[in-house]
Parts: structure tokens; sequence; C-alpha cells
């Protein structure tokens, strides 16, 4: 049996994933060793679906993350406040003309 390929993947680790992960970050998702997770894929029983691309297997993160029973991303204080700057500073890019109705 093949040792772990690292430790555990964390919770804000796995947000940072790109669309599809290779089999050893899933398989580190999951806290299984790629040995593991290859025989999983050979049994059909690996816990989210698997893209075979020649002779390399990709996994989409949504899948991955879904399985893992993460369902949507969190929102975090930093993001909402980064959202807040740019739409400020589009704001001062282009000022909103206010005419008189009167």
């Amino acid at each position: 049996m093949s040792a772990r390929s690292g430790p555990p993947l964390g919770f804000a680790e796995a947000f940072d994933l790109p669309l599809s992960v290779d089999l050893r970050t899933a398989a580190r998702a999951f806290d299984i060793c790629p040995g593991t997770a290859y025989k999983l894929i050979r049994l059909d029983a690996f816990p989210c679906p698997v893209l075979r691309l020649g002779w390399r297997y990709r996994i989409p993160t949504a899948h991955l993350l879904r399985s893992l029973g993460i369902e949507e991303r969190p929102v975090y204080a930093a993001d909402l406040e980064a959202a807040a700057t740019h739409a400020a500073q589009l704001d001062e890019a282009h000022p909103h003309r206010t005419e008189d109705l009167a």
C-alpha cells in the first residue's frame, strides 16, 4: 500500500482549487492514499465522478466539494470588503449624473 501524498486537504485550501484536480489532490481531499483511489476507480466506487483524459484522471472540483458535503462557497468579510472597494473605484471612475427634473 502506498503512502498518502501529503496531509489531508484543508477546508480553506479546498476553495482555492482549480476547476478540476488530479487524482492525488482528490485522494488528499478524501484522506486516502493514491493507490486506494486508483482501486476505487477500477471498482467504479470512487466517491465522485472521475474523467479519464488519456492516461490521466481529472476530478471536477464542483463534484469533489459536493461529495465532501460542501455545497456552497462561504463568503468571507475580506471578499465583501474587496467587492465594496471595487464598486467604489468604479463609481469614482464613472460618476453618476444627477439631473434636475424640475
